[in-house]
Formats: structure tokens, C-alpha cells, sequence
């Protein structure tokens, strides 16, 4: 229904949260091999539905944008369009962006928006002693990040494959290695990220051989942390094999607060303000501006490849005995935009499997709705229920 960008489709629908469920280098044994596998069981169903969120991913063909600029005598730096992976890459690419601006001599910066990239922009001025003020439209849990899924996800909706350069894949492989460092660096409840594991649900053996493109590296490769096969009778779901592999989850409303917190104790101050077009942000005292408007670039800076990946997500009742993920499950529905997947977090047992692009709407899409959580429901009733070991 909606042309898919090569990644999202690959790492949300096929291979999970942004890290590929990959197989042993041989097809695993149909015989069952050790005590089967116990997991809590999510208790699905629609009077457990306690939310619907959606947010708009910016997303551009050609990838994100990071590179320097001039606007008469300021330093204009952009970092925007991230896709779906804002949560993952913008440590990496805030200090890339933080770099940029080190070359100017003044210590004065003014970073426009106030989501993940934004916040994290700021964060690594200010790590360098840069005097930094945030400008936004809106802060959390009022913007775009707070309704993502966010597990470590760096080629979520990023780009299109045909549109990648050799110099874009080297700053996203630096971006996401720096990001992916500093997330595990934060791992506990303050900023609420953690490692779960996670299981991809198929019933075809997974292959150990993966298609590569010798003219286009992997670019989740660098990233991925082997996976477990559980073959028929050592897993408790429905599905022949489930992978297990462990995958990075950050909580939107712990991390984001805590960014937040932590911008205003080393100095940081937010005022809330729109700009509507460049010429404005001439009015600003800092001599160094920072982009990290997302989609608000479309109509700022006039970037009109940049279209929105709309997101949805529907939250259940928290279980905390349930620590762990799934994607997959149940058989692709022709014409969705995305496999299903399942997060649990504090807040709420988080269900996905929507991405459609060029749609501008916030209000949820029931038919989405209903596709996501009657799977969910088809995955997890079919589940033997078992207590934790």
C-alpha cells in the first residue's frame, strides 16, 4: 500500500528491534534438545487497552541530515531526519553536530527542538562548556520521541538503499557506534534503559546465510548481538522456532524527563518559541544555532524530502513479570505496513507494526489498531502459560 524504505521493512518487521534475530551458522535441530523455555505469558486482549499514541518519524530518502552551514554570521549546524531511529542515533550524531560547532570560537549555542536529538545536542554542547539555550515548540512528554517505541533501532526508517553514499554510511556507522556506546553506558532506572531480550517468531528454521549487498554494506551488522534458536518444544509460543537475542530498551517518558533534568543542573535553559522561517533565528543572541527540528525542517529550511513515517502504538496494562520482547507471530497481512512487535516496559506493554508513509494525520488508524492487537492477541492466547523458572 505504501512504498516502504529498504530498512524499515528489514529491521521492524523482519528481524525485530533493530537488531537482526540471526541464526546459528547451521539450520538448528527439530529435536527438542534441553527443558523447554518458561516465560510469562502478556495477558492480550481489548479490555486491557489502556492507550493509543501516534507520532510522526521524519523521514528522508537520502538519510539524515548532519553537516554545517552559514546563516549571514551565524553557524547554522543541522541535525535532522532521523526516521525512526532518533532515539538510537542522536547521542551519536549530537556529537558530531557539538563537533561542528567547537570549530567556532564563541561558546554560545542555541539548539532548536526539544526531542531526543535535540535534548542530546545539548547535552554534548554542554559536555564541551558550551553556554547552551534550548528553543522548542513543545518539551516532554508533549513531542514526537515520547511516542516512539525506542529500543536501540539505528536503521528504523532511516533511508533508502539506493540513495546511500559511501560518506552517508561512514557518518551513520560512526553516529551509531558513539550512540550505541553511550546507551550502554546509561543502562539503569534513572534514565531507564535496560537490555531485554527479545523474540523473533517464525516457523521456516532461520537461515545462518543473510543476502549481502557487496555494493552496500549492512549497516545493522556492526550492531548485532547473535541470536539463540529455540526450536519446536523448547519455547512456549505457537510458532515453530523463536530467536532470542538481547537488544537494548529505553523508556520514553524515565529517559527523556531525565535528559531533561540533567540539561537545567549543568545550566541549560528552554524557552518556548516557534520560528517560522530562517530569517527569525537571526533574532537569537547565541552565534551558533543548532537544527534539530525533525520534520519541522520541511517547512523551516524548505527540505521537502522530508515525509512523515506515521507510527501507532497500543499500550496494555503494565505486567512487570513480563521482561521481554516479540516480533513476528502470526502470518503477514497483505498491504500492512509492518510485522507485529511487542515491547514491555513500566509503562505499559507497548504494541507495533505501523509505519505509513506520507501520512500527516495524529488521529489513530482504527483499522491499524485492530489488525495490531488482534494479533497480539492470536500470539499470546496460543502461548502455554507458564510461570517464570
Amino acid at each position: 500500500m505504501y512504498r516502504r524504505t529498504f530498512l524499515t521493512t528489514s529491521t521492524m518487521a523482519a528481524i525485530g528491534f533493530g537488531a537482526s534475530a540471526c541464526g546459528p551458522k547451521t539450520a538448528p535441530n527439530l529435536t527438542p534438545r534441553r527443558p523447554p523455555l518458561t516465560l510469562p505469558p502478556v495477558k492480550a486482549s481489548w479490555d486491557r487497552v489502556i492507550r493509543t499514541t501516534v507520532g510522526l518519524r521524519p523521514h528522508r530518502d537520502a538519510g539524515f541530515v548532519l553537516k554545517a552551514d552559514k546563516l549571514d554570521d551565524k553557524l547554522l549546524v543541522h541535525n535532522y531526519g532521523h526516521g525512526g531511529a532518533g532515539m538510537s542515533l542522536a547521542w551519536g550524531t549530537g556529537l558530531m553536530a557539538a563537533e561542528f560547532a567547537t570549530e567556532h570560537q564563541a561558546r554560545q549555542a542555541a539548539v532548536i527542538g526539544c526531542g531526543s536529538v535535540g535534548l542530546t545536542c545539548a547535552r554534548q554542547l554542554q559536555r564541551r562548556g558550551f553556554d547552551v539555550t534550548i528553543y522548542a515548540l513543545a518539551v516532554p512528554p508533549n513531542v514526537t520521541s515520547n511516542m516512539s517505541l525506542a529500543g536501540f533501532t539505528p536503521t528504523s526508517g532511516l533511508v533508502e538503499n539506493d540513495r546511500r553514499t559511501p560518506e552517508w554510511d561512514a557518518q551513520y556507522l560512526r553516529a551509531a557506534d558513539i550512540a550505541y556506546r553511550q546507551l550502554q553506558l546509561m543502562a539503569g532506572p534513572h534514565f531507564g534503559v535496560s537490555w531485554l531480550d527479545n523474540y523473533a517468531l517464525m516457523d521456516n528454521p532461520p537461515s545462518g546465510q543473510q543476502a549481502q549487498n557487496t555494493q552496500r554494506p549492512n549497516l545493522q551488522a556492526p550492531f548485532n548481538t547473535g541470536g539463540e534458536v529455540f526450536g519446536p518444544g523448547e519455547h512456549p509460543f505457537a510458532t515453530k522456532y523463536a530467536v532470542r537475542s538481547p537488544q537494548i530498551r529505553i523508556e520514553p517518558s524515565i529517559y527523556l524527563e531525565n535528559l531533561m533534568r540533567d540539561f537545567t543542573l549543568f545550566g541549560g535553559h528552554i524557552v518556548m518559541r516557534r520560528f517560522e522561517t530562517p530569517r527569525d533565528l537571526m533574532t537569537l543572541r547565541e552565534p551558533i544555532v543548532m537544527n534539530c527540528t525533525g520534520l519541522g525542517a520541511r517547512d523551516l529550511f524548505g527540505d521537502q524530502e522530508l515525509v512523515p513515517l506515521k507510527g501507532q502504538l497500543t499500550v496494555l496494562v503494565p505486567q512487570p513479570e513480563v521482561q521481554y520482547h516479540t516480533n513476528g507471530g502470526v502470518p503477514p497481512v497483505p498491504g500492512a505496513s509492518l510485522g507485529i512487535h511487542m515491547m514491555a516496559r513500566s509503562d505499559g506493554i507497548v504494541l507495533g507494526g505501523t509505519s505509513q508513509r506520507g501520512v500527516w494525520t495524529l488521529e489513530p488508524d482504527e483499522a491499524e489498531r485492530k489488525r495490531v492487537v488482534d494479533s497480539h492477541i492470536a500470539v499470546f492466547s496460543a502461548m502455554k502459560s507458564a510461570s517464570l523458572a
